[in-house]
């Protein structure tokens, strides 16, 4: 450690959710300003990008802190990049759905996210508030964490049915629905009155399966630690990641066919470490090692044993 240890303030909070805002800002102000199709080599070099900066952060982190703050950001990270993979082959599906135009996506996805990481932030708060005050809640989140990758393991999922989605129900009852898209606008008068159009609906659409993969995501990163600093910061980085991640991993959805079950793994070992922390402590480091083992493979195999046809 070069520099003496620092203590976390509310300004480095307010420093670093400045400092994304920022990024945010020149992403869409400078870099996306016109609408265009985010192609394979621009999404990938966006997504090295956000990582090199999450490793600059964790670098930061472990000079200015300690290295248990280091290595939970990093453990962190992972599981919820992990996590969001999953979320990645819904919102493709959201996209296909609606039948988005490719150059529209981007813009959804900047706004799906920037709601997201403010859900997030209200979810991380309240489950830091819980965990502080009844430290149960651990066991209550490691027990739901180890059901929902059983579950995750051994149901098939029903798919995305936006007809069903409740938040849909709702705006199409209160507002009326244009027929077409308008460019990249969410909203239009028509016959004097204020409609919405199918951009509108994908990004609600986003909006509420973000919600519910971090019901998933945020009690797992609660296994690693309950820093609400470390919780918050790679929560945003590996969110900020998402959009760049969609477009690299959006045409090779079918190649991925084991990830489901790697990520059910994840969430599985992660309950499991919750519930079993009173007897038995698992170290960060294997934790975060576990994790990425459990990704690669189940990558790995599902670039060895590839479907015969590609999914429909």
């Amino acid at each position: 450690m070069f520099f003496a240890e620092i203590t976390i303030t509310p300004w480095h909070w307010l420093g670093f959710i400045v400092c994304v805002m920022i990024f945010l800002a020149l992403d869409l102000g400078v870099f996306h300003r016109k609408a265009h199709v985010v192609k394979f080599k621009e999404a990938l070099a966006w997504t090295t990008v956000w990582f090199i900066m999450a490793m600059i952060f964790a670098f930061a982190l472990n000079q200015l802190k300690d290295r248990d703050h280091a290595t939970e950001f990093l453990t962190g990270y992972l599981i919820e990049l992990s996590l969001s993979m999953d979320n990645v082959f819904v919102i493709a599906i959201i996209f296909t759905y609606f039948r988005v135009p490719s150059q529209h996506q981007h813009r959804v996805l900047f706004w799906g996210i920037l709601g997201a990481l403010a859900m997030r932030g209200v979810l991380i708060a309240v489950g830091a508030a819980l965990v502080s005050a009844f430290s149960w809640v651990l066991y209550v989140f490691g027990a739901f964490l180890v059901f929902t990758g059983i579950k995750m393991m051994l149901v098939s999922e029903g798919g995305v049915e936006p007809e069903n989605n409740f938040v849909l129900k709702l705006a199409r009852r209160f507002f009326p629905i244009t027929a077409g898209f308008h460019g990249q606008k969410y909203t239009v008068v028509q016959d004097g009155r204020r409609a919405l159009t199918p951009l509108a609906l994908v990004l609600l659409m986003v909006e509420t399966t973000d919600l519910v993969f971090a019901l998933d995501s945020i009690p797992a990163i609660f296994a690693v630690t309950q820093k609400p600093f470390v919780v918050f910061t790679s929560n945003v980085f590996a969110i900020l990641g998402l959009r760049s991640l969609y477009f690299v991993l959006a045409n090779a959805i079918e190649l991925f066919r084991f990830l489901k079950y790697g990520l059910a793994l994840v969430l599985t070992f992660i309950g499991v470490k919750m519930l079993i922390v009173k007897w038995v402590h698992i170290p960060t480091t294997f934790a975060l090692g576990t994790v990425a083992a459990i990704i690669l493979s189940s990558v790995l195999l599902s670039l060895i044993f590839r479907p015969k046809k590609p999914a429909r």
